[in-house]
């Protein structure tokens, strides 16, 4: 069990690293649909099936199930699910046997491994089922960014128990991986909807005549069919077309996702599901979230990325069965980075974002999808830093203020985690900050995917004790551990106000 030591000031600050790490798996897999090309290559495909007898057609149906039913729990029903998608793009019939329908599914589906490239940015967040443990002992769930082929991302969830002698226990993983379903928001609110066609800049007049056949509340149906309606009325092209595609490009970015009731949540896979995450959805920042009147929730914020845009999103869930995913909103709502406080402070909402890619800030909001203002929090102040700062996940309230832990971009690009305390009251003030890193990657940890980085998306605190877990170099995850009382003893000695 290594231990980095830090003296940077009277007194030792004992960084543990633990002897856990993670690592990426090239044999965790989901399955996607496979357009090999378009209509044409869709129907060429469907053609050659359709001319293979009974019999050949039963082989190769045996053969390519027998391959893969090992690694898929459903693979039958995956196959007839991309089946019907390519009927759907093609427009043809459903006249085939159920066998050849199986067929040609397996020819329009592919394998994606998950965790191809790297596995890293973990986040840790008490579980929600804490039963069954002795006195002591909590168990987690911790979610990571997994990128395969293509460098897309997607997060993935591991679990385990740190146990009361700082022995953590990580179980064992799922035996699938498995994708979620898909299920449109139930409702739209017709006034946020429009607050936030506005913002993004869609033009007026065709959103009105959408938005005006719809009610204050609408569903996803009902909105398909109000743009096909203002279609239908439209005596000549509509001059605004694109923001017809806008209007429908903003719903399907709001949705839920139903987990398999019997799925473990380290067979669990978010991946991209909508247009703006179609390069991958990137760095989740779990939080437990204590309501006012004591009901929890977990509230995740990260970025859904198309290649050119960066979009910040918000995953919303109880149970981690069933996960709402919406986009974040307000003219502060922008880059990477953003994180949630744990609970309302004077009645608001508060995170902590990095609005402009090179400082923090603070806002705050009475409706958590919304940040319209943000105050700046902190500049970069030590080399190590000098590049930018940002948060490395939500603040942990103490006793003695809100730990926030940072990272900062310095020489050679190279990331490191360091810490500040905020004023429980007022989050804008800053009690202490270290002026050293905490965590830097070692010799051994600077190669990787990334060299050079040590980064985490969300700690958690324990029997007085900080579990930090972080990913180095974008390939491995480790946990290190601190004394709470020996960390904020050093955040208060380095008093800045």
């Amino acid at each position: 069990m290594k231990s980095t030591t830090r003296k940077d000031g009277e007194g030792a600050l004992k960084v543990r690293r633990l002897p856990v790490t993670f690592t990426s798996d090239i044999r965790r897999v989901i399955t996607r649909f496979f357009d090999p090309g378009g209509e044409p290559r869709i129907r060429t495909v469907v053609e050659r099936v359709g001319g293979l007898s009974d019999e050949q057609v039963d082989r190769l149906l045996d053969e390519v199930s027998r391959k893969f039913r090992a690694r898929h729990g459903n693979i039958a029903t995956v196959f007839d699910e991309n089946y019907r998608r390519a009927m759907a793009m093609i427009g043809a019939s459903d006249d085939f046997s159920h066998h050849r329908r199986l067929l040609i599914g397996s020819y329009l589906t592919a394998e994606y491994s998950i965790e191809s490239a790297a596995l890293f940015n973990p986040s840790i967040v008490p579980h929600p089922n804490q039963g069954n443990l002795p006195a002591g002992d909590v168990r987690f769930i911790m979610s990571l960014r997994a990128t395969g082929e293509g460098h897309v991302s997607s997060i993935v969830f591991r679990t385990g128990v740190i146990h009361s002698e700082d022995r953590i226990q990580i179980d064992p993983g799922g035996r699938f991986a498995r994708p979620v379903r898909v299920v449109p928001d139930r409702q739209y609110d017709k006034r946020l909807f429009r607050r936030k066609l506005k913002e993004i800049g869609v033009h007026d007049g065709p959103v009105d005549l959408v938005l005006d056949r719809l009610a204050a509340s609408f569903t996803a149906a009902e909105l398909e069919h109000a743009i096909a309606e203002t279609r239908d009325a439209a005596t000549e092209p509509l001059e605004h077309e694109a923001s017809l595609d806008d209007v429908r490009w903003l719903a399907h970015s709001n949705y839920h996702l139903e987990l398999p009731r019997d799925a473990e949540a380290s067979e669990v896979v978010i991946f991209p599901q909508s247009s703006n995450e179609s390069r991958g959805i990137e760095d989740l920042r779990m939080v437990r979230f204590v309501g006012d009147d004591g009901t929890v929730a977990y509230y995740g914020t990260c970025t859904a990325f198309d290649g050119y845009h960066v979009l910040p999103q918000l995953i919303e869930t109880r149970d981690f069965l069933t996960v709402g995913v919406h986009t974040i909103n307000g003219a502060c709502a922008k880059n990477k980075g953003m994180a949630l406080f744990p609970r309302r402070i004077g009645g608001h909402y508060v995170m902590c974002s990095r609005v402009d890619g090179e400082n923090l800030y603070i806002m705050y909001s009475d409706i958590v999808h919304f940040w319209e203002t943000a105050e700046l929090l902190q500049t970069p102040r030590y080399p190590w830093e000098f590049v930018q700062i940002g948060n490395c996940g939500s603040p942990l309230e103490t006793p003695e203020g809100w730990l926030l832990l940072t990272h900062g971009v310095g020489p050679m690009r190279t990331y490191c985690i360091g810490a500040m305390l905020l004023d429980l009251d007022d989050p804008l003030k800053v009690i202490g900050y270290l002026d050293e890193p905490l965590i830097a990657p070692t010799e051994k940890e600077r190669d990787g995917y990334v060299p050079n980085v040590a980064y985490s998306c969300g700690a958690m605190i324990h029997n007085g004790r900080l579990y930090l877990p972080f990913a180095t170099s974008d390939m491995v995850t480790r946990i290190a551990m601190v004394s709470l009382d020996s960390l904020l003893g050093k955040l208060k000695d380095r008093r800045i106000y």
